[in-house]
Order: structure tokens, then sequence, then C-alpha cells
């Protein structure tokens, strides 16, 4: 049975703020509930928050997670009876309640049954030294927008060595008055002007960010005068006095309900101990996953900078001349797309030596297929000091420069964002594949073949991927697991997930096609996993296997699109779907036509 850890629900229930603090991380508790509370908001985006119960097994406590966590709830990492080790955690306060935010966790075990008989913590009071001011104001007398809300965030109750009552951005909210959040600029954006019927006037916007979440802060007028020239991006400030509103989701695609609202009395203060608040936090989307992305929606890339555009200007439909700039991003999926600068970004970029940037926030378009676009919130950072520009780095150094990289120009059709299934009646026997040059236009084009696997290459049929469901992205090993940076989780071990190379074969020919997970599932009829253990326990089970695999015929529904590399052009094949062929079936499709042509017919 696993071990929980003794006596933390009750050291959590009656600690101090700065005792929680101290207590540290670490702990190994069980989930008894875990319950989804929804804002009930008619003027923002509902966000999603989870009401957990945890337990040692002699005591259990209330407490919610970080909306960062909900994944692990969505995707049922986390279930009821999961044992877990909570890696970091807060604690807020309203009045004489407590309530705990767990931040970050990892799990231990899903199929556990509840764990002892525990009951509810002792009550305790909170602590005099929170230096917490709740607002006295009866219901009615509180903010109009509060009440398009769930149940109050609480008030935040950690204390730093200047005596100051932090608060985590997770736990704002309008109920409250007194507050001071530690929090990095992570986005700035320049000053920009209005004219209207109602007259003219300027803003500016940051996005703030500490452990526990992000906010988005707007300055109007002469706050901008006021505040604009005292924060920098990158810096972290102590932040107070600022009116907290409801988000207006048109404007910002940051995750939280709320934002704030710079005033002519919000203090600042720059922080000099700012290593406790974290820098950028990523979700890496390769390039060669853009196809599955909405257009419009937001995302995170990092690439090599491989071509620079030149500088152009576009005139905007209110008549504004503004800059432009493409750049052509590639990554280890092999795959390019351009992304486009605007302002003074595009007239100030420059890189002639391949850097890897790294991009947050940036809007997806159709235009050409997929494309990317920087947008006011974005976030463009060259060279950045992280693990994955490191590993993007050696590899484009070591052997991605030799690769041949395929653009995503026009991949999702206006005909569909699907491909096209297979199709007997329109089958093409490879050498007309070839002959007809399809692909070779600006869109790409489709087609149905049957043929046989005749080759496959064997060196990298696979690799180690997130086992989250949904991410796929490859992890790195490390001392105690597979760490995958997308998820910001440590695996005990990686999913192998398939990309192999095919060389198919009919009557007129042989082609390469390229395949994925569900191509590598039908063609080896096991998954990646099982594969990759062979490998590892025997070459020679391995080589036989691979030899057995091939000489199998199956049907392809197949994409051909042109990719261009050092002014080389050539085609690649993908395939979209592959099956196995039915006998029966196809004998019966060679009936039904052998039934209608005329000799059938005149017979």
């Amino acid at each position: 049975m696993v071990q929980l850890t003794s006596g933390i629900c009750s050291r959590l229930n009656e600690a101090s703020p700065s005792e929680i603090e101290e207590l540290g991380a670490g702990y190994t508790v069980q989930l008894l509930s875990i319950k989804k509370v929804t804002a009930n908001s008619t003027t923002a985006a509902a966000i999603d928050r989870y009401r957990i119960i945890i337990s040692d097994g002699v005591h259990f406590v209330q407490a919610m997670l970080a909306t960062q966590l909900n994944n692990l709830v969505t995707n049922e990492e986390i279930t009821k009876n999961s044992v877990v080790v909570i890696d970091k955690l807060t604690c807020n306060f309203v009045g004489e309640k407590r309530l705990i935010i767990v931040l970050d966790l990892h799990v231990v075990s899903r199929e556990e049954e509840k764990i002892g008989n525990p009951t509810n913590a002792p009550s305790a009071v909170a602590p005099q030294d929170a230096g917490v001011a709740v607002s006295s104001a009866p219901p009615q007398a509180q903010p109009h927008t509060a009440s398009h809300s769930t149940p109050s965030h609480p008030q935040s109750s950690t204390s730093n060595r200047t005596g100051r009552s932090i608060y985590p951005i997770e736990g704002l909210s309008p109920y409250q008055n007194n507050w001071t959040i530690k929090a990095r600029v992570t986005q700035k954006s320049d000053v920009r002007t209005w004219s209207n019927q109602r007259g003219e006037g300027k803003l500016f916007n940051v996005t703030l960010m500490d452990e526990s979440g992000e906010i988005r802060a707007t300055g109007f007028n002469t706050v901008v005068d006021a505040l604009y020239d005292r924060l920098e991006e990158g810096k972290v400030y102590y932040i107070s006095k600022a009116r907290v509103n409801l988000a207006k989701k048109k404007f910002s695609n940051i995750q939280n309900e709320y934002e704030l609202s710079l005033e002519r009395n919000t203090e600042i203060e720059e922080c000099l101990e700012a290593s406790s608040v974290p820098m950028i936090k990523y979700n890496f989307t390769p390039l060669a996953s853009l196809e599955e992305l909405q257009k419009d929606s937001i995302c995170d890339v990092i690439g090599i900078v491989k071509e620079v555009g030149s500088l152009d200007q576009i005139t905007s439909k209110a008549g504004r001349t503004v800059q432009k700039r493409d750049l052509t991003l590639v990554d280890k999926s092999q795959y390019s797309v351009r992304l486009t600068l605007w302002g003074k970004q595009a007239e100030t970029f420059a890189a002639d030596d391949l850097p890897v940037v790294a991009f947050k926030g940036v809007k997806v378009g159709d235009f050409g297929g997929r494309s990317l676009s920087m947008i006011s919130s974005s976030i463009m950072t060259i060279s950045p000091d992280i693990e994955d520009a490191h590993f993007l780095r050696g590899w484009y150094d070591g052997i991605g420069s030799d690769k041949t990289f395929q653009s995503h120009s026009n991949a999702m059709s206006s005909a569909g964002s699907s491909f096209p299934g297979f199709n007997r009646e329109e089958m093409r026997s490879l050498h007309d594949v070839k002959q007809s040059q399809l692909g070779m236009s600006d869109k790409p084009e489709f087609f149905s073949t049957r043929a046989t696997v005749m080759h496959i290459k064997s060196e990298n049929i696979a690799y180690p991927a997130c086992p989250n469901q949904g991410c796929n992205k490859k992890v790195t090993e490390i001392n105690d697991g597979w760490r995958c940076e997308k998820c910001d989780k440590t695996h005990p071990r990686p999913e192998y997930r398939y990309i192999i190379s095919l060389a198919v074969a009919d009557w007129s020919g042989q082609v390469w096609l390229q395949g994925f997970n569900d191509t590598g599932v039908v063609v080896f009829e096991k998954s990646a996993d099982e594969v990759m253990e062979m490998k590892d326990r025997s070459d020679s089970d391995y080589i036989a296997f691979m030899a057995q695999a091939t000489g199998k015929t199956f049907n392809f529904s197949c994409r051909a699109k042109q990719d261009t590399y050092n002014d080389q052009t050539r085609v690649r094949y993908g395939i979209s779907k592959i099956s196995p062929l039915d006998y029966h079936e196809e004998a019966r499709y060679l009936r039904d036509l052998l039934m209608t042509s005329p000799w059938a017919q005149g017979a």
C-alpha cells in the first residue's frame, strides 16, 4: 500500500502563512474527491476550477487546483482516490477561512482504494500575521462585476521578508481591496492611441506572471504618462492598488477571468529578489501539428529562423501604413512555416546567423495553408536560455541543416479540413501519380492507390513521446524519468510513437511514403512501445520482424505536396489513411464491376 505523508493535513490546516512556506513540498496525499466549479459569468468566458479533497489517511482538507493543472483532470490523469505528490502549493485566506491552492503535483498511482478512514482536519482560525484586510461592506455593496463570478477567490496569506502580504495572481478577484502581487512583466505593448466620436486617448498593457498564473493589466491616458516608463519587460515588481475587473476576452488571450486596470494611485515598486518568480512559460506546438489547430487559435512555437524576408509596407483598412516582415521557421518535425512580424519588431529584426527564436502567443492563420502572426500580446525571445532551444540548436547544427522541410502551403484546403478517404473508382497507379506531377501545383493534391510495402527504413521508426493524451511531444530522458517540457512534467516512462518511411510499389513503379503513428500500427500490428521493446531486447528479432512487415499490400489515401529546399523542389507523399486489404470487400467490388460492364449487360 502507498505510504501517505502522516499529519500533513492537520499541519496545513493549522500553520501560519510563514509556517506554510517553511513546510516545503513533497507531500504524498490521496485525492478523495475532484469537483468542478464553473464560473457563472455572462460577460467573460467561463473558466473551470476544480475543488479537491486531499487526505493523509487520518484527516482531510479541501483545496483548489490551480487552473494550469486542469488538463490533469480533463485528461483523467488524476481521478477519485488517485495518490499524488504535491510539489508546490500556496494558501489563501478570506476572513477566518483558509483555502489551499495546489500549484504543481505529480501522480504516484491512479488505481487505489480509499486509504484509511479520514475525518475532517481540526478547524483553524486565520492567523493574525496574515496582514489581510477584508472588506466589511455588505454583499450588495460589492462591485457589480463580482455578481457574475463564482464564489470569491480567497485572499493570499504569503508574506515575504519585507512584511508584505503577497497575493498569488490566481487568487485575485473584485471582492478584494488591499492586496499586493509580486509579478514579472513578461510582455509590454507599445503605447497605442485612438480617436473616435467620444474623443481621443492612449493606452498600453502589460502581461504579469507569477508562480500561480498570468493576468493582463492596462493603463489609460494619464496613467500611461505616469507608469509606462516604470515597467520593463523581464523585471519583477510589487504592484498594488489597481482595480480588478472581469476580463474582456476579445482583447486578450490570457487564461484569467479577471484583468487589472492601472490607476493614478497604483503603486509599483521594483523587486530585486526576483528568483522565486518564474520566467516565461511556454507550451510549444511542433510546426508539423499546426494543421491540427483552428484558424485564429493562439499557440507557442520555437524554431530556427531559416529565412528573413524583406521589410515591406501594407496599408490597413483604416488607412494606416504598417511595416511587416516575414520569417521562415523550421523545427525538428521537418516542417516550415511563415511567421509575420509587424511594426517596430519588423523594422528592427535582424538575424544573419540562423538563430533559435521562441514565440509565445502567436496567432494561427490559414493564408497559404497555415501561417503564424505576431499580435499585440505575443512575445518573441531570440536565443532563449531554455532546454528546447539548446536541443533545437544542437539538432540543426548536427543534422537538421541537411534536412528537407515540408511547407504548410495550402495544407488545409478550402474544400475541407480532412483528407479524402480511399476511393477505388479513382485509384491511380504510382506511374500515373508521377507522370501527372501531382503535388507540383500550389495546392496539395490527393490520390488513392494500392501498393505493396517493399522496404521500411528501420533505423529510426519511433520517438519517445509524452504519454499525456493529446500531447505527443518528444520527451527527453533525465535522471529520474522522461521530461516533457510542453506539459512541464516528468514521467516514469515514455510512450513511443511511430514516424516511418515506406518504399511501396505496384505494377507500374515505386515511391516513398511518409507515415505517422496510425500508419505504423496498421503496418506492424503492434504498438510502437512493443516494437521498441523488441529492438532493445534483440537486434536479430527486430530485423526479422521488419522483414516480416514487408510484402504486405495496403490501400492508401495519400497527399502529394511540393517542398523546396536549397532551390531544389521535390514532391513528398504523405499517408493520410491506410487500411489492409479486405478480400471479401474487394471481391464484391469486382463482382459489381463485372455485373455493370457492357459485356455482362449484353449477355
